[in-house]
C-alpha cells in the first residue's frame, strides 16, 4: 500500500489568526508530506507494504525506528489537522459534562493540558486520551510516540514540535497552547470518544 498525503480539511488560511497560512503551508505540505514520502520510501518491499498505518505504528514500535516515526507522524499530523476547525466548534453539553467529571472543570482541564504542552522538554505531542479502564486523561508524549503504542485512545491531539508553532510564536508555545482552544474541534473529539469502543457506559450516556 503506497500512502498519499491526505488534504487539509479546510483552507490554509482557514485557521489564521492563531495558525497562520505560512505555517500550515510548511507544516503540512512540507513536514507532513516529508513523513509520507520517507514512510512509502522505508516500508518498498517489505511486510509492512502490505499494511493499514494503524497496523505499521504496532508493528514496528521497538523494531524498526525509522518506520515506526515515520508512520506515526504520518498518522498523528493527520488526526491533528482533524483536531482543529475554522472558528472552533462548541462544546456538546454531553462533553462538557464528561470533561467536568474527569477533571473537576473545563478551565481545569485546559489549564493541565496547557501546562503538559509547557512543559513537555523538546519535540513531541500533548494528548487527550482515554485509558485502558475508560477514564480519561492527558499524556505528553515525546518525538513521534502515540498512545496507541500503550493501548489508550487517542481523542484530541496538540503539536508541540516547533515547526508547529515557530513562524507565529516563535519561543512562546504556552501562548500557541493557549489559542489551541479558539479553533479545537469539538465535534471530533466527541465522534471519536463515541467510537473509541472503550468507554464506560455512564460516560457515553451523557454525550449527546
Amino acid at each position: 500500500m503506497k500512502f498519499e498525503l491526505p488534504p487539509l480539511p479546510y483552507a490554509t488560511t482557514a485557521l489564521e489568526p492563531v495558525i497562520s497560512s505560512a505555517t500550515l503551508e510548511v507544516h503540512h505540505g512540507k513536514h507532513h508530506k516529508a513523513y509520507v514520502d520517507k514512510l512509502n520510501k522505508f516500508i518498498a518491499g517489505t511486510d509492512y507494504e502490505k499494511m493499514e498505518l494503524r497496523d505499521i505504528i504496532l508493528a514496528s514500535k521497538g523494531k524498526d525506528k525509522k518506520v515506526y516515526n515515520n508512520a506515526a507522524q504520518t498518522w498523528n499530523h493527520t488526526f491533528f489537522w482533524n483536531c482543529m476547525v475554522p472558528s472552533g466548534k462548541k462544546m456538546s453539553n454531553g462533553l462538557n459534562g464528561v470533561l467536568t467529571r474527569s477533571f473537576g472543570s473545563i478551565e481545569e482541564f485546559q489549564k493541565k493540558f496547557n501546562a503538559e504542552a509547557a512543559d513537555l522538554f523538546g519535540s513531541g505531542w500533548v494528548w487527550l486520551v482515554q485509558d485502558q479502564s475508560g477514564a480519561l486523561a492527558i499524556r505528553g508524549l515525546k518525538n513521534a510516540n502515540n498512545p496507541m503504542n500503550d493501548n489508550e485512545v487517542p481523542l484530541m491531539v496538540l503539536d508541540v514540535w516547533e515547526h508547529a508553532y515557530y513562524l507565529d510564536y516563535k519561543n512562546e508555545r504556552p501562548k500557541f497552547a493557549e489559542n489551541f482552544w479558539k479553533i479545537v474541534n469539538w465535534e471530533f473529539v466527541e465522534a471519536e470518544l463515541n467510537r473509541s469502543g472503550k468507554s464506560q457506559p455512564e460516560l457515553v450516556a451523557n454525550l449527546n
